[in-house]
């Protein structure tokens, strides 16, 4: 208990000592997790005990679940048809009780879906069962049967690798590869090769003889030659909202601000975050009317040709709120704005309908009554679109699986070419046995 409670302490010195913006202050909900005890059993364990490294782990997983915004992945949020396919879903148990997450390699063809999507149901479904089970292990299921190069994605498979590896701390139990045919083993001795030793000693290749060693019949599907008939169909999760707006968390300031007595309370309240969306880049500021009275805001930037501001002026009544759209306008590089600077103004008004020119007025003699709320720019840069620069180191991961996707892809044009010459050898056959036959024919004509 000494080692979880130094946990503790030296994750929240590291926080107190700042958080990089992006990816800004870490997610209450997910600060939640460092209150527990078991997790952080979890954590420490799966650093092998080492509280430095465990501590490591822990802001490395609180910096991905902001940068993904994990929390908001839900039913409505992910592609729900990858979903109802049933590629991913849980079901069954290992001979150690452990919930079994099966991949079911056969349904998926290479290219047909969109990565990102599928990746984000993976941590659908890894966050689901985490909740679900408590935080107990898990067995991965790869069934491999039946299945050829266009039903093996190496860039899903190593991100649940990943996902894993790194950001679900001792959570696997197995990690079972089904019935692997002998065209995909180069793929998995890469994959193996990522894996580390402790994850290395859990792996098994079975076929349907060996699976009743892991898997007990009872449990393993019927299409792995055991006596479960299930098949797999989605039911939503049956899940308690949970609240948004945790309170008394004390590992990170709320990203909200207002202080008693000021009119405004607004969100973000210090940093505008600006992101790629939709080919334009955007940010998001919500302002919230705190006071009893009236009031009316004006926006105001550092540098008014680059940017669109809606709406950029309004009044709002007694606690109600206004999201406003900033737009950089084109030719402008992502970067660029964290030069900039947003100043919100806002001052009292007797009523939501005061004339433009009485509005005007006010604005004038507005001196010391007015509030004023200035904010920093940054932005979110995309980089995971980039493609992995080719290694020459052989013994790299990279150069290995480059030569992989390679020789895949040489393989595939090789038995579409095999495929054409078949066809027509085909053609050629049949040409030759219908000539064959005109021929006899017409040899046995002349006989008579």
């Amino acid at each position: 208990m000494a080692k979880i409670a130094e946990i503790r302490l030296l994750f929240e010195t590291k926080i107190k000592d700042g958080i990089p913006d992006p990816p800004g202050p870490f997610d209450p909900r997910d600060l939640e997790r460092v209150k527990s005890d078991k997790y952080l059993y979890r954590v420490l364990e799966h650093s092998q005990n080492n509280v430095q490294q465990a501590v490591q782990m822990l802001y490395d997983i609180m910096a991905w679940r902001k940068t993904n915004k994990v929390n908001e992945i839900n039913e409505d949020t992910v592609n729900i048809d990858y979903l109802k396919e049933g590629i991913f879903f849980p079901h069954g148990r290992d001979i150690d009780s452990c919930l079994l997450f099966i991949l079911k390699s056969k349904l998926y063809v290479k290219g047909t879906k969109n990565v990102e999507e599928v990746k984000k149901v993976v941590i659908y479904w890894l966050e689901r069962i985490e909740r679900e089970e408590d935080g107990k292990k898990i067995t991965l299921f790869f069934d491999m049967d039946g299945c050829g190069l266009n039903n093996m994605d190496i860039e899903v498979i190593m991100y649940m690798i990943t996902l894993l590896k790194s950001y679900y701390p001792y959570l696997i139990n197995y990690i079972i590869v089904f019935q692997l045919p002998w065209i995909l083993s180069a793929g998995f001795k890469i994959i193996k090769g990522i894996l580390p030793s402790a994850a290395v000693e859990r792996l098994r290749m079975v076929n349907k003889d060996k699976l009743k060693e892991l898997v007990a019949p009872e449990q393993a599907l019927t299409c792995w030659g055991g006596r479960n008939d299930y098949v797999f169909k989605f039911v939503p999760e049956n899940r308690v909202n949970v609240d948004k707006t945790m309170k008394n968390v004390t590992f990170a300031e709320d990203d909200n601000q207002h202080s008693p007595g000021e009119m405004l309370s607004l969100n973000p309240g210090k940093l505008l975050m600006f992101k790629l969306e939709n080919d334009r880049i955007v940010a998001q500021l919500t302002i919230m009317n705190m006071d009893e009275n009236c009031i009316s805001f004006k926006i105001r930037t550092t540098a008014p040709e680059k940017y669109t501001v809606r709406p950029s002026s309004g009044i709002l009544a007694s606690k109600t709120s206004q999201t406003i759209q900033i737009i950089v306008s084109s030719g402008f590089h992502i970067t660029s704005v964290v030069r900039d600077r947003f100043l919100v103004v806002s001052i009292q008004v007797p009523s939501s309908n005061i004339s433009a020119k009485d509005l005007s007025k006010i604005w004038k003699n507005a001196d010391s009554k007015a509030d004023e709320y200035r904010l920093k720019c940054s932005c979110i840069e995309f980089k995971e679109n980039k493609k992995i620069e080719p290694s020459k180191d052989p013994e790299s991961i990279v150069y290995k699986l480059n030569n992989l996707q390679n020789n895949h892809n040489t393989l595939v044009k090789s038995l579409e070419m095999l495929h054409m010459y078949q066809l027509f050898s085909m053609f050629l056959i049949f040409l030759t046995i219908v000539l064959g036959y005109l021929a006899f024919k017409n040899t046995k004509h002349c006989q008579y």
